[in-house]
């Protein structure tokens, strides 16, 4: 196998297409075809399958493709680690991050980031947890910043954790004085399935299971669903930090933070650059 054979398999598994595999790698067709063929009598292995007028991976080409895109983000990510080492003076580091810390923590940690290396290229991108931690094992991302709670599950091994802050969750009502319990029979606003899953786990501890007829993952939303009074809602201070409707009162939950990280991915130490990253996130919070 060799580095070019596994760009070409990543791009088709991305695009399900040799044509459009072949578009995005400015190669032919019959290019793309020529590599994976010689992918395959390398590995011994049928990766391809035609059905139709397209393809398909087999399971194993499924599992090869996989790795195929880490391989090749790591060494796309190699490439920065070279730039970086030579004095921070040029580079890319790639973040994702969730809504609520790329409009609060984020813009400070990345002014900061630029008055003290303004040759470092900042790439972001605005996911959930799950999905920034995938982009990270496939090197598709240098940082991945995430949120969880007590009960989520442990992160698997080789993901690096460095914590950030505890940001507490608020209930939002369209009354004030008002506690989780007074709302068992309200009509409750979801958020992700991640937030979805704390929010059933909160209001089970007052003693009831929440009615979850409205579901939005814009804050902005959210609390204007509270304000008319179509619902109530939990969001975290983070949230009502970048976003805070005037007609909502909110109410402190102290037991149910949720833990904010920065992650990283594989053996340390850290590039340069990515070092530099965090170093202006952890100052910025």
């Amino acid at each position: 196998m060799n580095l070019t054979q596994l760009t070409v398999l990543a791009a088709v598994a991305r695009h399900g297409s040799v044509t459009e595999a072949a578009k995005e790698l400015h190669y032919t067709q019959p290019a793309v075809s020529h590599h994976l063929a010689r992918l395959e009598g390398a590995t011994g292995a049928k990766l391809i399958q035609r059905v139709g007028r397209g393809i398909r991976l087999t399971p194993e080409g499924e599992l090869l493709a996989v790795r195929a895109a880490e391989i090749v983000g790591r060494v796309d990510a190699a490439a920065t680690e070279l730039a970086a080492r030579v004095g921070l003076r040029a580079g890319r580091v790639r973040m994702a991050g969730f809504q609520s810390i790329l409009s609060t923590v984020v813009p400070k940690a990345a002014a900061a980031l630029a008055r003290a290396h303004p040759g470092i290229e900042l790439g972001l991108v605005d996911v959930h947890p799950v999905e920034a931690l995938r982009m990270l094992r496939a090197g598709e991302i240098d940082v991945a910043l995430i949120f969880r709670y007590a009960d989520t599950p442990r992160e698997e091994d080789g993901l690096r954790l460095v914590h950030l802050l505890d940001d507490p969750i608020y209930l939002l009502t369209y009354e004030p004085g008002q506690t989780v319990a007074d709302h068992h029979d309200s009509t409750w606003i979801g958020g992700c399935a991640r937030c979805q899953d704390e929010l059933i786990t909160v209001c089970r501890r007052s003693g009831f299971t929440p009615r979850i007829n409205l579901v939005s993952d814009d804050m902005v939303v959210m609390q204007a669903l509270v304000a008319a009074r179509m619902g109530v809602t939990t969001l975290p201070g983070l949230a009502l930090r970048a976003h805070r409707e005037p007609d909502v009162h909110t109410t402190e939950l102290p037991d149910d933070p949720r833990q904010i990280y920065a992650v990283t991915y594989g053996d340390p130490p850290d590039p340069p650059a990515t070092t530099a990253l965090l170093q202006a996130i952890q100052g910025s919070v």
